[in-house]
């Protein structure tokens, strides 16, 4: 065993590589999973990726992603449906049981932040049956509330929860990610319901410094740089039950500018230090 049976790299970490770099990184730096977006999969191939990951012996943790579930209009729901659908067949060609949903903003000129949540919950009831059919789980997850008004309306694991306990364990869940979540005083609480729900879909790390350098969108920190306590987080996790893979997402155009391999080197070492 060396500490990293359970790490994940996250596509956009590094996006600097391409998914053959990626690949051929991690497999040497003996990370065993890897969690995708869809547009570099589009973009490669996404029967391409699945044999290029299964050549190289990833699993892959999760795919990203899905959601933008709030519009009013019928014809912008429907395309965003259709694009969930095809996510979902993303997700089951690369062989992963995890779809991570971003459940969108708030509609122009809409103030009715329940009422876009509830057409959430709506789309979730279309889309889980499809996706439970093929073995994916729907995975809402909850982003930092300053993210509300543009890009995602659920701001708490008790949002998520509310909405994932609506459906079957199976067929939806949540993530709980660190950079989102580090500053809510229920989150302990919130996830020993979500661990004995049988809810825990994802588990993703980042960390959060100030002032934020890049805005909230890219200014996530590297593992130990910041205020959050990623031990404590992992460890709560582990105590409701989840024994998935851990996933680093951080979003920070001077990692991306720097040396992959080097990069990775750094990330590794900070999860030794500062999750394990």
């Amino acid at each position: 065993m060396t500490g990293l049976d359970r790490l994940s790299l996250n596509q956009e970490t590094l996006r600097q590589w391409s998914l053959p770099e990626l690949a051929r990184g991690c497999a040497a730096a003996g990370v065993p999973g890897v969690g995708l977006w869809r547009a570099p999969v589009r973009a490669y191939g996404v029967a391409r990726t699945a044999r290029l990951l299964r050549a190289a012996g990833l699993a892959v943790s999760s795919l990203c992603r899905g959601g933008f579930l709030t519009a009013v209009e019928p014809a912008a729901r429907a395309e965003a449906l259709d694009d969930n659908r095809a996510a979902v067949d993303e997700a089951a060609a690369l062989g992963t049981g995890t779809l991570v949903l971003v459940s969108g903003g708030l509609p122009p000129g809409s103030r009715d932040l329940a009422g876009a949540r509830e057409r959430v919950a709506d789309a979730l009831g279309e889309l889980a049956p499809y996706a439970a059919e093929r073995a994916v789980r729907l995975a809402v997850e909850p982003l930092h509330p300053m993210y509300a008004a543009d890009r995602c309306v659920v701001s708490t694991l008790t949002q998520a929860l509310d909405l994932a306990e609506r459906f079957p364990a199976d067929r939806v869940g949540v993530v709980v990610d660190t950079y989102h979540l580090w500053w809510d005083d229920t989150v302990a609480t919130q996830i020993a319901r979500a661990g004995a729900g049988g809810r825990i879909a994802a588990f993703q790390l980042a960390d959060w410094v100030t002032p934020l350098p890049e805005g909230t969108l890219l200014g996530r920190g590297l593992l130990g740089e910041g205020c959050v306590d990623l031990r404590w987080f992992r460890e709560r996790v582990d105590a409701a039950g989840y024994r998935g893979p851990i996933e680093i997402e951080i979003f920070h155009p001077e990692l991306w500018a720097r040396d992959g391999a080097e990069a990775l080197t750094e990330i590794v070492a900070g999860y030794r230090a500062h999750v394990l």
